[in-house]
């Protein structure tokens, strides 16, 4: 994931020195293996200023430059908290420090919106999709109602590009299905034709149950 956030710090005379402060911000999602760049950005003080990480620690494969620029290649899946300090130039300098958190999520994430509800013999549910890598993909989403002898209704399909960096995307679905009981499959399949890589994920209902209808 890139993503360019320009970085601005006033470089005042010591008379006039604003206040230094970091900037609040909500991390771009980070993915296991792929690249990664964000810059944080300082308010106020005198440039130039150094950052550091004061408290936690950051992801193995991963690294903040003095300039604030965090990057590098996450390795393991999981929410990662840590402080960011910065000091800028003045004498005596400023400091102040901020808590971030990272989340490095799988490639491909498919999470449930709203679990799949039975009203009368028509099943209805949401879900997000999220793209977490520097690729755009070529999505295809498909949703099976599989009843108790194996046999499948599908009542979901979309086929669209996902973009880099799209954050829970919602992907409604739904239709008739027969009096039964189902299991709602729904499948997501990401490829990147250029690099010749293919992600999945799935998600599974609990058991339904159809009461109206054939």
């Amino acid at each position: 994931m890139f993503v360019t956030v320009s970085w601005r710090c006033a470089a005042q005379e010591a008379s006039e020195e604003a206040t230094l402060a970091l900037a609040p911000a909500t991390l771009p999602k980070a993915s296991p293996k792929h690249p990664y760049r964000y810059q944080f950005v300082v308010e106020g003080g005198t440039a130039p200023a150094r950052f550091t990480i004061v408290k936690g620690v950051l992801p193995a494969g991963m690294k903040l430059s003095p300039e604030g620029e965090l990057s590098g290649s996450p390795a393991i899946l999981g929410d990662y908290r840590f402080s960011v300090g910065v000091r800028d130039s003045s004498r005596p300098p400023q400091r102040v420090s901020r808590e971030f958190v990272l989340h490095v999520v799988t490639p491909l994430l498919l999470k449930w919106s709203k679990q799949v509800q039975i009203t009368g013999h028509r099943a209805d549910g949401l879900v997000t999709v999220s793209n977490s890598t520097e690729d755009d993909f070529d999505f295809t989403f498909i949703v099976l109602a599989v009843n108790e002898y194996g046999r499948a209704f599908a009542i979901g399909y979309q086929h669209f590009p996902l973009k880099s960096g799209a954050d829970e995307f919602e992907i409604p679905f739904g239709d008739t299905l027969p009096h039964g009981s189902y299991v709602v499959h729904v499948d997501g399949v990401a490829e990147v034709p250029v690099k010749d890589r293919i992600y999945r994920a799935r998600l599974q209902s609990k058991q339904l149950e159809v009461t109206a209808g054939p």
